[in-house]
């Protein structure tokens, strides 16, 4: 729908504000409900959900939230793999994406919801935004998922990257995800090439770093994937896609002073904060919290509001470890020796691992990984113990 089809006699239950991957799982969740409740969202680019690949272990979420996303999905696989210099390991565990088009077809199935993108807010209030050219829209709920917003209560690293769907001229030999290849050389931080196989002979070519900076040089990382395809003797016959992200590697937080500049409206995803710390995936996160708004479901922004912040705030706590090993990774260790991180972290249970990124690490796993981690100097460790006051974020 576009702008010009919005009046403002739309009747909507919720309006979600920002059009990406949360607002998406938010929208298919709440359609599962007897009465699901009539959903508007507005996203100011022309294109809703971007134009991303995201993906998540099979461990990630319930076996019950499995049932209900399972149409956003796109490929399955039932195992993946890691490799690093010392390091070639297999593990039995599922891995599954979504993307901008699998995420929209699954949308679109959907009786309960209205899109409109090119629409830009202008004012969010508890019932009501306003939008850019005057008009008003009236909820009873109105909720914030516009992406990650820059904050002085965050002190962060960063994982950027770049990736390619390519088609090859030969089958590629690829048949499940290599979710870390960190026998590359290694550039502006830890580096790993991620590789998923969507057909014999389509490929998601991605290469990722953990920088301590934000900026991304594009046009360099593209020609580190043409020459990491040349290595593997891949000839591509066509670049299909293109993508680029730079994701948020929380290093300290101050959840009071974030809630304080966030204000009072209900928010998702990286809006509040929830996504991963380490590995800055919001994915799992948008599932739960999707729960949580359709547990709830009927009720006002201001009671969404409350029961999401007790949320988010459990979560920043449970994330407390998880800020501190990336302490460890970008402040004690040298950006050369990082991988080295990586691939003994790697060599650790497959529950300890899993539970790591589903955000569910035990007391024992955090014992076991920390027994674990490679020796760095005293005092560069040290100082990594106490969460420091953060400094003003990067814009």
């Amino acid at each position: 729908m576009s702008p010009a089809q919005i009046t403002l006699n739309d009747d909507a239950d919720i309006i979600l504000v920002g059009g990406g991957l949360v607002a998406g799982i938010l929208a298919l969740r709440l359609a599962q409900l007897e009465e699901p409740p009539r959903i508007l969202i507005l996203e100011a680019s022309e294109r809703a959900f971007g134009d991303k690949t995201w993906s998540l272990q099979a461990t990630d979420i319930a076996p019950e939230d499995e049932a209900w996303l399972a149409p956003a999905f796109f490929a399955r696989w039932p195992r993946q793999r890691v490799r690093f210099e010392r390091l070639d390991r297999e593990l039995e565990s599922g891995y599954a994406s979504t993307n901008s088009a699998s995420l929209s077809a699954a949308i679109a199935a959907q009786g309960n919801l209205t899109l409109a993108t090119g629409t830009k807010v202008e004012a969010i209030a508890s019932d009501h935004v306003v939008l850019a050219d005057g008009r008003r829209l009236d909820a009873g709920c109105v909720i914030d998922a516009r992406g990650h917003m820059a904050s002085d209560a965050m002190t962060l690293g960063y994982q950027k990257f770049v990736g390619w769907i390519v088609e090859t001229a030969a089958p590629h030999g690829i048949d499940h995800p290599l979710i870390m290849d960190s026998t590359v050389t290694q550039i502006d931080g830890f580096r790993f090439v991620y590789l998923l196989p969507f057909s014999p002979t389509r490929l998601l070519i991605e290469d990722t770093r953990y920088a301590d900076g934000p900026e991304l040089d594009a046009a360099a990382i593209e020609a580190c994937i043409g020459d990491y395809a040349k290595a593997r003797s891949w000839q591509i016959t066509e670049v299909v896609h293109r993508e680029t992200g730079v994701l948020p590697i929380v290093l300290a937080f101050d959840p009071a002073r974030f809630e304080a500049n966030r204000g009072d409206l209900p928010s998702l995803g990286m809006r509040a904060g929830l996504f991963h710390a380490t590995t800055g995936y919001s994915l799992p996160d948008a599932v739960r919290s999707a729960n949580l708004v359709a547990e709830a479901w009927p009720t006002s922004s201001a009671a969404l509001a409350e029961r999401l912040r007790d949320y988010a705030q459990r979560r920043a706590r449970v994330q407390s470890f998880y800020r501190f090993l990336n302490r460890m990774l970008f402040t004690a260790t040298e950006p050369e020796r990082r991988h080295l991180v990586m691939q003994t972290f790697y060599r650790l249970p497959l529950p300890i691992i899993e539970r790591f990124y589903a955000g569910r690490t035990t007391r024992f796993d955090m014992l076991r990984i920390l027994g674990s981690f490679p020796p760095v100097p005293i005092r560069r460790a040290v100082p990594c113990i106490p969460e420091p006051a953060v400094r003003p974020a990067e814009r």
